[in-house]
Formats: structure tokens, C-alpha cells, sequence
């Protein structure tokens, strides 16, 4: 059935896409890390160093000032999620479309074209979710995480057969 590992990787894109829409249906208040952190950061670790740090970010300030000390860590925590959860999207669409694109440059650019396009599709699910704010910064985010996966696997890839010629 899935005979060749380019298979495997377009069914982990799917199941990245698959896991990207139940996220995104869910609300905010769904899906809040705040309670977690509260009961393991509970000693505030870091929160003085955190304090000085204060940035925009879609035209809302970023800060513990503004955010209080947990929201401000679940933020970083919420954007790393978008950057990783598309960083494997982008990976793993690029690794399945690869062999069946002429052509490395071809699978990179359609991989990336594609995941970017599903952000946006992503955000406006969002929008249509009850307490989500779909962001424009998001997508933005998203691109450059799926972009990042597929050089950083060029790059791994490259050093790689470098190394086995030497």
C-alpha cells in the first residue's frame, strides 16, 4: 500500500493538516496552556528577566506589564507551536513531494506555496471559531516555519553527502 517513505510523509503532512484544523476549532479558552503554567511555573521563574522585554506584535503589546507574567509565557508558547507545528508541515510535505517534482527547487516551492496556503486557510478557520483571533502575523509566522524546515533539511542533507565523500 505505502511502499515507498514518500508515502509516510505525506500521511504525517496529513495528519499535521488534520491536527492543525481540530486546534484551530477549538476556542481559546479551550486550549489554554495558562492553567498548566500556572501550576508548573508556579514560582515565576525567570520573571524579573522576562519583565524587561516588552514588543508589538499584530498591534498589541507583548508584555508581562500588560499581559501578567503567565499569559506572557503562554504567548511565547502559543507562537512556538505555530512555528513548529508548520516548521513539520513544511518538512514533511517537501520529503513526500520531492521524489514525484522535477526537480528539488520545484518540490521546495510547491511545499512551501502549499503549507503557506494552508496557514491562511488555517487562520481564517480561526475566524470563524468562536474567541480566535486570526492574525495576518500568524500566516506570516507559519511561512517562515515551514520555510525553515525544508533548508534546514537541505542544508542537513547537503552537509550530509559532503561528508560521505570525504
Amino acid at each position: 500500500m505505502f511502499k515507498r517513505k514518500s508515502d509516510w510523509f505525506l500521511i504525517l503532512a496529513l495528519v499535521m493538516m488534520a491536527v492543525l484544523f481540530y486546534s484551530s476549532s477549538m476556542t481559546y479558552h479551550e486550549q489554554t496552556s495558562v492553567p498548566l503554567l500556572e501550576r508548573l511555573l508556579h514560582a515565576q521563574p525567570l520573571k524579573s528577566w522576562l519583565s524587561q522585554f516588552s514588543f508589538q506584535y499584530a498591534g498589541s503589546e507583548q508584555s508581562i506589564k500588560v499581559s501578567g507574567y503567565f499569559k506572557f509565557v503562554e504567548f511565547f508558547v502559543r507562537k512556538g507551536a505555530h512555528f513548529g507545528t508548520y516548521f513539520l508541515l513544511g518538512l514533511f510535505s517537501y520529503l513526500g513531494l520531492r521524489p514525484r517534482l522535477t526537480g528539488a527547487g520545484l518540490a521546495v516551492i510547491f511545499s512551501w506555496l502549499a503549507t503557506t496556503g494552508y496557514a491562511a486557510t488555517d487562520e481564517f478557520h480561526q475566524m470563524l471559531t468562536g474567541d480566535r483571533t486570526p492574525l495576518f502575523q500568524d500566516v506570516i509566522l507559519d511561512s517562515v516555519g515551514a520555510l525553515t524546515g525544508i533548508v534546514l533539511f537541505l542544508i542537513i542533507e547537503r552537509l550530509w553527502r559532503l561528508k560521505k565523500r570525504r
